[in-house]
């Protein structure tokens, strides 16, 4: 068997640091770096901001941007670049490789609901702590709580508290070292930063009394650490030997709950799904092995030549890699499920893990925690519609007619995005608009994926009215027409929702297949028949759905699409 890294000596180059400066760094350590600049970036970035936050040259930014965008992690927007849904693949990987995903959900969703507050799952990252998992109670107008992959200070969280019971002397001279450089938590925007600095001396007797406790206890209660007016308690979750590997945290704001009402309230039931947790992350069905898939890496040197930077592109095929299988992969497996040689494969693990975007566990390499500093936190915010916009746009410029997106809403749709065209003839409508789904062509196909009982169902309970002479109103007339463009996979509507318009439409899916909503295409009727813009236009429109469910896949990997 080829030997493992661990099994390995190391070279002087493994001993040496992944870069001593912008420029000596190699190009996975800058491309992180430019990933991570972004994340932090408010909207989207130029090119010369890059260049003043790297201290790269023009020419590295330009190279990095260009391989990121053929990879699909950016996005160009005029002069500027955005980042991609797809970066959030890497986040994706850590959660899959750890277990996380599949065995948070249910307690945390279980948890919201039971104590109608809002409940995070938070892990160690180096020495601070960094949210995997949300649950927001239904109905909330202002809902509290963080984002996945919001980082937040260990000592002004509740979760802070139960997970550094488990910290090693290193930690600890980590802890302070960050303390130092950020007295006032500045470095964390997900939470306020503090007002004035509190005397390291004082600071660490205050978080190691407070994790004595946590320990003594088996939970922490943090009122108002973390922001003014809010009020958290967590509770370990346990690996088989007892340590703390990750913590189960409910937020609640001081107006519905004292910190010993909360305590009251919530703590047996958290326990509970705390060890609901442990056994999802290491009980039998933990061990599950993927199905094979096709190697992550694809070489485009022959297509992009100079500006793609291969040495990038394979550091983050790996990182893509570690996510195949939960407990991550040992050195042999990454090589092949990246598609890269074994060296090459072992060059990239090295350095990842000195960056701290990958752990190693025995033989075993998976992705940590810090991968999800690379925009996770503010694209997994994104709905349906943001995802969509760029896309329709796109569409929209490549066959010069308006682009929207809708979702069935009871009877009718609602649009959700949209892309214009001005023309003469184009259609007044904007998101929000509702429309009959009866007569247009994304409602069409919207009722279309609908099962043969819940499509008899909503048929019965139309009542549909003539809006034109060609509209179909017979119910006969409309399950037919339902059943062909289930078939067929579009919609063609002609003049029945309104005379001389003319729309064409296809469904946008989810992971599970189910369509989630429609993309459609509104053109004047001109004297041409019907399936010449069918022919014309429905090659584009598909394509367009196809880029829209490729970045749901990531967006939305293991949660439900969310519409609104």
């Amino acid at each position: 068997m080829a030997p493992d890294v661990s099994e390995t000596a190391p070279t002087a180059a493994d001993r040496a640091p992944a870069g001593s400066g912008p420029e000596t760094a190699g190009p996975l350590e800058r491309g992180l770096a430019v990933l991570r600049i972004m994340a932090d970036a408010p909207h989207s970035t130029r090119p010369g901001d890059l260049v003043r936050a790297t201290g790269l040259a023009r020419s590295a930014v330009d190279r990095i941007t260009a391989t990121l965008t053929h990879l699909g992690y950016l996005r160009a927007r005029g002069r500027d670049v955005v980042l991609a849904p797809r970066v959030m693949e890497f986040g994706n990987a850590y959660l899959r490789a750890s277990g996380m995903s599949r065995a948070l959900r249910p307690s945390l969703d279980r948890l919201s609901r039971a104590l109608d507050e809002s409940v995070s799952a938070i892990v160690l990252d180096g020495c601070d702590a960094r949210i995997v998992g949300t649950a927001v109670p239904a109905g909330r107008m202002i809902p509290l709580g963080f984002r996945v992959g919001d980082l937040l200070p260990a000592e002004r969280c509740a979760a802070g508290a139960v997970l550094a019971t488990g910290w090693q002397p290193g930690t600890y001279e980590a802890w302070r070292a960050r303390r130092a450089a950020d007295p006032l938590d500045e470095t964390f925007p997900a939470v306020p930063a503090r007002r004035t600095a509190v005397r390291p001396e004082r600071a660490e007797a205050d978080f190691a009394a407070w994790t004595a406790a946590a320990e003594a206890r088996g939970w922490a209660l943090d009122d108002q650490l973390v922001a003014p007016g809010l009020v958290a308690l967590a509770v370990p979750v346990r690996d088989p030997d007892g340590r703390p590997v990750c913590a189960v945290s409910v937020l609640a704001h001081t107006g519905r709950h004292s910190g010993d009402a909360l305590r009251a309230h919530a703590l047996d039931a958290m326990t509970r799904e705390a060890e609901h947790i442990a056994d999802a992350l290491y009980g039998p069905a933990a061990a599950a092995v993927a199905p094979p898939a096709a190697p992550v890496y694809a070489d485009a040197k022959a297509e992009l030549g100079p500006s793609f930077l291969q040495a990038l592109a394979r550091g983050l095929a790996v990182l893509t890699a570690l996510g195949r299988q939960h407990g991550g992969l040992t050195l042999a497996e990454a090589a092949e499920a990246a598609g890269l040689s074994y060296p090459s494969t072992r060059r990239n693990l090295l350095t990842l893990r000195q960056l701290g975007y990958a752990e190693q566990r025995g033989r075993r390499f998976l992705p940590a925690p810090r991968v999800l500093e690379l925009g996770y936190a503010r694209l997994s915010a994104l709905t349906l519609a943001d995802i969509a916009q760029p896309h329709l746009a796109e569409l929209a410029g490549r066959v010069r007619e308006s682009a929207s997106l809708a979702v069935l809403d009871g009877a009718e749709v609602r649009y959700v995005a949209r892309a214009a065209v001005e023309q003469i003839t184009s259609a007044r409508i904007m998101p929000g608009t509702r429309l009959p789904a009866y007569a247009t062509s994304m409602g069409r196909v919207l009722l279309a994926d609908l099962s043969g009982t819940a499509r008899r169902e909503r048929l019965g309970a139309l009542r549909p009215r003539a809006l034109t002479p060609h509209t179909l109103t017979s119910p006969h007339a409309l399950a037919a027409a339902l059943d062909q463009v289930a078939r067929a996979g579009y919609a063609l509507v002609d003049q029945e929702l309104e005379t001389g318009l003319r729309s064409l439409a296809v469904p946008v899916r989810d992971r599970r297949g189910r369509a989630v909503g429609a993309v459609n295409v509104a053109l004047h009727a001109g004297p041409e028949p019907p399936g010449h813009a069918r022919d014309a236009l429905l090659p584009a429109l598909r394509a367009c759905a196809a880029r829209i469910e490729s970045d749901l896949a990531v967006a939305f990997a293991d949660s439900p699409v969310r519409t609104g």
